[in-house]
């Protein structure tokens, strides 16, 4: 699959089929955890076969079942921390989905307890992860415009193809509160608004507008991957 057809098919995920992860799946979800780890320099770390943060009361608020399985999104604390998570926990999440797997970023509704989190290190959020009982759905978005920023004009067939790549990308509560600013080849992802979990947003966002745009095509002002 390309990124655009893996980025259309990736959807939240919140009821799983309560079995192992196990095979080329498992494998490949540590590879690619690995590599994210090391490319933004962070520590996320795999719980398999506990859904124990899912059992509380929270989890069933947020209407999750059969959850046995998550990614934990931590990292040194840092300045960029939360945006390279979103950036880099997204990449993971793709990995994920074109592995066959569903799955799910989760802000709130989960119990922290028995989540380990070193001396040094922040936790972000989690993301479920496992065979999905059924498939997720697409929310509505947006109109396009809303998520250009700055003066309106002509742009790049590149640069339309990288916001059509972002609209399609998971944010909190699906406010898709980022848009983005293109000067010739370099261009500014925003978010608009404070909130914990807007810089997080804005690199899933960001994520997917580089997928979309071609890294080689453009150049960031500053980059949310880190």
């Amino acid at each position: 699959m390309d990124a655009m057809e893996v980025m259309g098919r990736r959807h939240s995920v919140r009821a799983y089929i309560d079995s192992p992860l196990e095979g080329a799946a498992l494998d490949g979800l540590r590879s690619a955890m690995e590599a994210a780890n090391a490319a933004g320099g962070l520590t996320m770390e795999l719980i398999l076969d506990d859904g124990s943060a899912f059992d509380s009361m929270l989890g069933r608020y947020g209407k999750f079942s059969g959850v046995r399985n998550l990614v934990v999104v931590k990292g040194p604390k840092s300045r960029g921390l939360r945006g390279r998570a979103g950036y880099w926990g997204e990449r993971l999440v793709l990995d994920a989905t074109e592995l066959g797997l569903g799955t799910c970023w989760v802000a709130g509704t989960y119990s922290k307890k028995g989540i380990r989190v070193g001396p040094g290190e922040e936790l972000v959020c989690v993301i479920t992860v496992g065979r999905a009982e059924r498939p997720g759905k697409p929310h509505a978005s947006k109109p396009m415009g809303k998520f250009i920023a700055g003066r309106g004009g002509d742009h790049p067939s590149w640069f339309i193809s990288g916001v059509e790549a972002a609209m399609l990308a998971p944010t909190a509560m699906n406010q898709q509160k980022f848009a983005f600013a293109r000067s010739g080849d370099v261009v500014d992802a925003r978010v608009s608004g404070p909130g914990f979990y807007a810089d997080l947003d804005l690199g899933i966002a960001a994520c997917h507008f580089e997928l979309g745009a071609g890294a080689g095509n453009f150049a960031w002002k500053e980059s949310p991957a880190g």
